[in-house]
């Protein structure tokens, strides 16, 4: 990605015409409107550019195709999950799977997950795109959640940095696919009995007597 140009005290404004933010965020907003208006196949660079009323060879001084900027797009709509303190880990659990369940039915994630990880499946390039764009950005919610539970004293605390790292992604992995599964591939719903049961079996293990999904 390109960088922001040079300021500062003793520093002139760059000529030309530099990249800034208020463009970058219309051009990730009409790429989502494309998506859910064209779907996957039929949208192109031009049309985002015409939607977000900037030239086609800005969309390509940032983003190499179209697979790169619609990551980018759905990325910030993952950025906007957070994790409010609910009061114990197993409300925590509970309300990010629901959170994150409500963003992957809407439809320009939707649409927009399931093309770039198909695409994704004969580019390793765009595999690493998803990766840091979506994946390790949004494991800071398990690093939050983790803190936060130890703090109450509900989790161990780890000594050893490499293990509390693997630790943290592979929950990570054991969440976000369980509820991508189900939400994209299953296609099913999520609501609050079947979170509940999920956080249930994920905190006591496949031993635990397994909870009624209606909620009294």
């Amino acid at each position: 990605m390109s960088s922001s140009p040079s300021s500062g005290p003793g520093l002139s404004p760059r000529t030309g015409r530099p990249r800034r933010a208020a463009a970058d965020a219309a051009i990730l907003e009409a790429t989502r409107a494309a998506l859910v208006e064209l779907g996957w196949s039929k949208l192109t660079m031009g049309d985002v550019a015409s939607r977000a009323k900037v030239a086609k060879t800005t969309l390509y001084r940032r983003w190499a195709n179209k697979s790169e900027l619609v990551i980018d797009a759905v990325a910030l709509l993952f950025d906007e999950l957070d994790l409010p303190d609910r009061g114990s880990l197993a409300a925590d659990v509970e309300g990010v799977v629901l959170r994150f369940a409500e963003l992957l039915d809407r439809p320009e994630t939707k649409t927009a997950l399931m093309a770039v990880v198909a695409e994704s499946t004969h580019d390793p390039a765009l595999q690493a795109r998803i990766r840091t764009s979506i994946v390790d950005r949004q494991k800071r919610l398990v690093l939050e959640g983790r803190a936060r539970a130890q703090a109450r004293g509900e989790l161990p605390t780890e000594t050893d940095p490499a293990v509390a790292a693997r630790t943290s992604s592979l929950i990570f992995d054991v969440i976000a696919g369980a509820v991508v599964h189900r939400t994209l591939v299953s296609s099913e719903p999520i609501d609050e009995a079947w979170a509940h049961a999920f956080t249930h079996l994920i905190l006591n293990g496949l031993t635990a007597v397994a909870p009624p999904m209606e909620r009294g």
